[in-house]
């Protein structure tokens, strides 16, 4: 009987179909990451900004040092803001602990960490955007991740 012999090409389109199709959930997830340090009192920072389409799954931004928590945490998917709070108004909002509604502000020492996800990956087209606007002084650095990806 005879077979027929897989040619390189064809292991390549198969292994490119596989990437691109999933059955279920998230398909190629990757983390992306900024970083921002030497930070000035009233400075804006881009941390991620990526071009759709995709999925966003969860992110955080991680805040060291600061004077009064008036960092502010931005996120916004096609120009419409999904998270707009401080870490002061997280703390103040009893966002310290697990909540159904996806935002969690962890404390530890002069490092804080605010993380923002929900239970599906929520859809962008155009674009998605992770930004900071530092509105106090002795930020030493932030770091902001978020998981993207695309649907099957």
């Amino acid at each position: 009987m005879a077979t027929k012999k897989k040619t390189k090409s064809d292991k390549s389109r198969i292994s490119d179909e596989s990437r691109t199709h999933c059955a279920v959930g998230m398909c190629n997830p990757q983390r992306v990451q900024g970083l921002k340090s030497n930070i000035k009192k009233g400075s804006t920072h881009k941390l991620v900004s990526i071009k759709g389409p995709g999925l966003f799954l969860a992110g955080h931004v991680s805040k060291q040092g600061g004077a009064n928590d008036l960092t502010f945490v931005s996120l916004e998917i096609d120009g419409e803001s999904v998270v707009n709070l401080s870490f002061a108004a997280a703390s103040n909002l009893g966002l310290t602990q697990d909540n159904p509604y996806g935002l969690v502000l962890l404390k530890g020492g002069p490092v804080q960490n605010l993380t923002f996800g929900w239970p599906v990956p929520l859809t962008f087209k155009r674009s998605m955007e992770l930004s900071v606007v530092v509105n106090e002084a002795g930020v030493a650095q932030i770091i902001g991740n978020v998981i993207r990806g695309s649907s099957g």
